[in-house]
């Protein structure tokens, strides 16, 4: 539903590329860019980004003006520095990937792509992105028995639904096509070569991206989709295939925290003390669970080591975000009196 105040032609952005936003509207698909002075007086800077829903003065002869970036039901999110660089980024901010979607489909592909931890990674983001988490175990014709697979998955899954598949063969193919109802948006997250582009193209009936394909030998492969699209399927479900993404950097995880590691708050939340650090304090339900073989220490790992970074994020993000208001301030101010001091000769 539109706003009370809406003013202009509603659309959803299809695509990125750099200042230009690939549209499609009511006229049908054509190209935007931001109206500047318009949409910073009303988005506080925020980019649009693909799947999002956006206002727009439409020109048939050019480019149209986006003029506001209607509220998200839903968005992807990670930061944009990878790795060690970041105790040394000047900024941090949120890289969103995809909005306004109902499902986040993670995939990983049952040849040596296969990782327990970057999934963990991928599903706290996934659950706090507003949408549900799936998982997607593809190239199933790969192994003789993904049972296995199946189980490891949903160990640390938290309750999102876990499927394994095969484009090359089917498999599976019939079980997940009831999430892509009319009108339905989703979006599909992994590493490069996981089969993404390849499930869209099945699930369209035809061509729509380019799939390459990869040495199963080691896995490796090059990156097929170059920017993130969104598609129109023929039983009107909306798809958004992105590129792959070698590392996912947390962004505003404490929501998904807490619904992809329920099981461990859950045993912190048995602990005597609130104040338990879960090392050697007596009645520390974490410990008690670890050694009777209910936790494993990789899962308690993998907890501690995201909920820091997740910490450290929002910490060193609200640092430099004040010291560059100092910094942006201060120059304001040298500017004012420069003028003042010219105008006084």
């Amino acid at each position: 539903m539109l706003p009370a105040d809406a003013m202009g032609e509603p659309a959803r952005v299809t695509s990125v590329y750099g200042e230009l936003y690939g549209i499609v509207c009511k006229y049908g698909e054509t190209f935007a860019r931001r109206k500047t002075g318009a949409y910073y007086s009303k988005d506080r800077g925020q980019y649009p980004a693909t799947g999002d829903f956006v206002l727009i003065d439409y020109n048939p002869n050019g480019d149209s003006q986006i003029i506001r970036m209607l509220e998200r039901k839903s968005k992807f999110s990670r930061n944009d520095f990878s790795g060690h660089a970041a105790g040394y980024a000047k900024t941090i901010k949120e890289q969103v990937v995809a909005a306004n979607f109902d499902y986040a489909f993670i995939m990983q592909s049952l040849n040596r792509d296969m990782n327990l931890k970057r999934l963990e990674r991928y599903l706290t983001l996934a659950f706090g992105s507003g949408a549900r988490p799936v998982v997607l175990l593809s190239k199933a014709d790969l192994v003789e028995d993904c049972g296995e697979y199946i189980k490891a998955v949903e160990a640390v899954a938290a309750g999102a639904s876990v499927h394994a598949i095969s484009v090359k063969t089917g498999y599976g193919m019939s079980d997940i096509r009831a999430y892509f109802a009319p009108g339905s948006t989703s979006v599909f997250l992994g590493s490069s070569g996981v089969g993404k582009s390849s499930l869209v193209n099945a699930l369209a009936g035809e061509e729509l991206m380019e799939a390459k394909a990869i040495r199963e030998d080691d896995g490796r492969g090059r990156h097929t989709t170059t920017r993130r699209q969104l598609f129109m399927l023929k039983c009107g479900a909306m798809v958004i295939d992105t590129p792959g993404m070698r590392e996912i950097g947390m962004w505003d995880a404490s929501r998904g925290v807490a619904e992809a590691f329920a099981d461990v708050e859950a045993w912190i939340n048995e602990c005597r003390f609130t104040n338990c650090r879960h090392e050697s304090e007596p009645g520390c339900a974490v410990r008690a669970a670890i050694e009777r073989g209910d936790l494993s220490e990789e899962r308690w790992s993998s907890y501690l080591r995201i909920t820091r970074e997740s910490s450290f994020v929002a910490e060193k993000s609200s640092f430099l975000q004040e010291k560059n208001a100092k910094k942006k301030a201060i120059a304001m101010e040298n500017k004012r009196r420069l003028g003042q001091k010219g105008r006084n000769g």
